[in-house]
């Protein structure tokens, strides 16, 4: 059954709760919205496949010569709102309501709602989670565990609320206008501005949002045009809407002086998403047999890629003053007071390599970190809300080979192994409509299911060997995969097998990993899957 609301094609099962937020008012201004910028946004990636075709032919990501006159200009972004300067630990979770509560409830500065890649974006989850981000932000958000009767509500000065919308790839089906779908990434800007302004405004905050895999300045500017339509319809002064840009994708790290140019008046950030980003090398590079990346569990922040790409991010962001934000700590604390200690001490080392490069603020998946990485950014900023003052002006001469370094490491049967046990997962849960997932101690969302299995696709294309010596090819995969969906079939229980569509995950991960062509992002077919 379709409803036709302001033009807008609803063709999702409306429930009564969902009429208070696909209102009249509300569906004419998404569609205002989608007409004015879907037409580009098409162009945009458009250009993004053009770019790529360039890197597949052999040429390299480098800096911009069009755009030298904008890294070496004296400017700077607009001023940093007073809630916004001081994010020195933040979690990130779906907008699911009861961990809505308890991620604001944690011990943290700022809580990044997300309807991206920890969410599966299931018309369900994405309509209830615009309800959930509406009582929260009006602080009325309650949860009753229909299990345990444990009932869960907010308290006093919770930590700030933004909210990360869809990247620019995904189109929600459920909601079509002209006779196409619109875009996934308006529908959740769109809906989340237009009910919660007000209350947000009333507060003296303004209306903040992540955008996540920009890949271009071209794309900022984008954002930065829908963000001043927004205003301008609404009567609001420029810069009640504030943005982090998410540097995740290979291409974008060469343009972040742009990026932000393009987006000065709104941005108050970018942020290391370091997950995404080792996805993104993989994609981008994936023509380049010297690029080929080793086992996910040593591609950490250490490796001189990593490291560059860290370094000169805090550069650029604090000499044009917006803060530079930290990576994720995955980790999940465990039960074993031994297996927690050791690690505390890996997240103790990593924030502590990130404070200690300059970062102003970093992210954890489960509050039981919050504490952790509190105690590090505690020490680094004292009374100081943000490290602002930490020019790096050292790192001046970051170079496209230092951004693009190869990195050392072995392709272990073991690590391929586990990558096929992980993605399978991941993928199950998501296309179950969960797109968060603890597995073996790591809060595993979208980016690392996509390194996971992008690791593996790459290293049959190249015709690498383990190192035991065995040629990385599609039997050998399709081998592997059988033999470790076993396992988890025995980790999970046959129930949890037979209900959470592992069966189809399994004959996705075989498909998108032994394909001739590189899928762009595993959530694109697994959309078509998505219950």
């Amino acid at each position: 059954m379709t409803i036709e609301r302001a033009h807008l094609s609803i063709r999702g099962a409306m429930q009564p709760a969902y009429d208070a937020i696909l209102t009249e008012e509300a569906c004419a201004f998404l569609v205002d919205l989608v007409r004015a910028f879907r037409p580009q946004l098409k162009t945009l990636l458009a250009t993004r496949q053009q770019v790529q075709a360039r890197y597949d032919n052999g040429a390299l990501p480098d800096f911009l010569t069009d755009t030298a006159h904008i890294r070496a200009g004296d400017w700077k972004v607009a001023a940093i709102p007073a809630d916004l300067q001081d994010r020195r630990v933040e979690i990130t979770g779906p907008v699911d309501r009861k961990m809505i509560i308890n991620a604001l409830n944690a011990d943290v500065k700022v809580f990044m709602a997300d309807f991206e890649d920890s969410q599966a974006p299931s018309w369900s989850g994405v309509i209830e989670g615009q309800i959930n981000l509406k009582d929260a932000n009006l602080g009325t958000i309650s949860y009753e565990d229909p299990a345990s009767g444990k009932q869960y509500a907010l308290r006093d000065n919770p930590a700030l609320l933004i909210a990360r919308v869809r990247g620019l790839h995904l189109w929600e089906r459920h909601l079509w206008l002209d006779g196409e779908q619109i875009p996934g990434s308006l529908t959740d800007f769109a809906l989340y501005f237009f009910h919660n302004y007000q209350q947000r405004l009333a507060k003296g905050s303004g209306v903040y949002y992540y955008l996540p895999k920009l890949q271009s300045h071209q794309e900022a500017k984008w954002w930065d045009d829908v963000f001043r339509f927004t205003e301008q319809r609404f009567n609001q002064p420029v810069g009640t809407i504030r943005a982090t840009v998410l540097i995740e994708t290979l291409p974008a790290v060469f343009e972040m002086d742009e990026i932000l140019y393009s987006l000065k008046d709104h941005i108050v950030a970018l942020n290391c998403g370091r997950w995404d980003y080792i996805f993104s090398y993989i994609k981008t590079l994936k023509n380049h047999p010297d690029r080929v990346l080793p086992d996910r569990q040593v591609v950490t922040m250490n490796q001189p890629f990593l490291s560059a790409y860290s370094r000169l991010l805090i550069k650029t962001c604090h000499r044009r003053g917006a803060l530079a934000m930290g990576g994720m700590a995955a980790f999940i604390p465990a039960k074993d007071a031994a297996q927690n200690e050791a690690i505390l001490a890996k997240v103790t080392a990593d924030k502590t390599l990130e404070a200690n490069n300059g970062h102003d603020g970093t992210w954890v998946a489960h509050p039981g970190l919050a504490a952790t990485a509190n105690s590090v950014f505690n020490a680094k900023l004292g009374d100081k809300p943000n490290q602002l003052h930490v020019l790096r002006e050292q790192d001046a001469s970051v170079t496209q080979a230092d951004l693009l370094q190869p990195s050392e490491g072995e392709r272990t049967e073991a690590g391929m192994r586990t990558n096929i046990r992980v993605a399978l997962q991941y993928i199950a849960a998501w296309i179950s409509g969960k797109g968060c997932v603890p597995i073996y101690g790591l809060m595993e969302d979208a980016a690392t299911a996509e390194i996971s299995r992008t690791s593996i696709w790459q290293w049959i294309k190249h015709g690498k060997t383990l190192s035991n010596g065995k040629l990385i090819d599609k039997a050998l995969f399709s081998q592997m995969l059988e033999e470790e969906a076993l396992v988890v079939k025995a980790e999970v229980g046959d129930e949890v097998w037979a209900s959470q569509n592992f069966e189809k995950a399994a004959a996705l991960l075989l498909s998108i990993t032994t394909a001739d062509e590189l899928v762009d992002f595993l959530t694109l077919p697994a959309y078509e899957l998505l219950q």
